[in-house]
């Protein structure tokens, strides 16, 4: 069921792991070895899985999350790295935490996965980057593009036939809530997804957010069939067909999954 996911802590926890062990490690790797001295940052780190991939390379690790229930997850799931001072929690907004003060920043590697497309003023976000990362630093993010088939993240609705149901989210706002409404959707499901309606980010606006705060793109890898879906769905991934990665805005309907690595911010003159 496309919902399991979301319901089951251990079964997300392993999808979340098993696809950072397999596609994001090696990505990030390309450019940032992973090794003992490598401190590594998660915002909206959910359970963890993605950081237990990186702590299993020796990287020392630090996930923030808003969902307490998750964090407490996440400390169980570490106690080996916890009690060896190799990994740490917290429960906070990303943008009311002193980098330094509350998280020792810096860090090599900052992760935001699946996470930028639920965060409100995302140029706010990556203008603080400079305050994670080392001079030398590098942001993974990964997020699927608002426009693609499930970008709404209807797959999460309780309606068998809403969660399958493609493209349904682009329509106006007060047709899709009216929609999620007459389907008996709980109010706060559909408050949840009308919420990521406004923080939905495209291909195009990430890379003009990138521009913009003075980062460079390091690497780029686009998804026809997200890598993740191997997990879920029992899907092979594939990367974009490149014609429809080199069409602006038209891959923004057919991509399922944009991996970036950036760079740190580069010195204003």
């Amino acid at each position: 069921m496309p919902r399991e996911f979301h319901l089951d802590k251990d079964v997300y926890f392993d999808q979340q792991y098993r696809n950072a062990l397999a596609s994001i490690v090696p990505f990030v790797e390309r450019h940032a070895p992973i090794g003992p001295q490598t401190r590594v940052l998660e915002i909206g780190c959910d359970a963890g899985g993605v950081l237990k991939a990186f702590a299993e390379r020796g990287a020392r690790v630090t996930g923030v999350d808003l969902n307490e229930e998750s964090i407490d997850y996440a400390r169980e799931r570490f106690r080996q790295e916890l009690g060896a001072d190799r990994a740490r929690f917290e429960t906070s907004d990303i943008y009311d935490v002193d980098a330094v003060a509350d998280l020792q920043a810096p860090f090599e590697l900052v992760l935001l996965k699946d996470t930028i497309e639920h965060i409100h003023d995302q140029r706010r976000l990556l203008s603080r980057f400079d305050s994670f990362l080392a001079p030398s630093g590098h942001a993974f993010l990964a997020f699927p593009p608002w426009q693609m088939p499930f970008g709404g993240h209807q797959q999460t609705c309780a309606h068998p036939l809403l969660m399958r149901t493609p493209y349904f989210h682009l329509l106006p706002r007060r047709a899709y809530a009216g929609l999620l409404r007459k389907f008996r959707e709980p109010p706060e499901t559909v408050d949840a997804l009308l919420e990521i309606k406004e923080t939905g980010i495209s291909i195009e606006r990430f890379e003009r957010i990138v521009a913009e705060t003075h980062h460079r793109i390091v690497d780029r890898a686009l998804f026809l069939i997200n890598p993740i879906y191997q997990y879920r769905y029992g899907l092979a991934p594939r990367a974009q067909i490149r014609a429809i990665a080199r069409a602006p805005y038209l891959r923004d309907f057919l991509t399922t999954s944009a991996y970036y690595l950036i760079s740190a911010p580069e010195p204003r003159p």
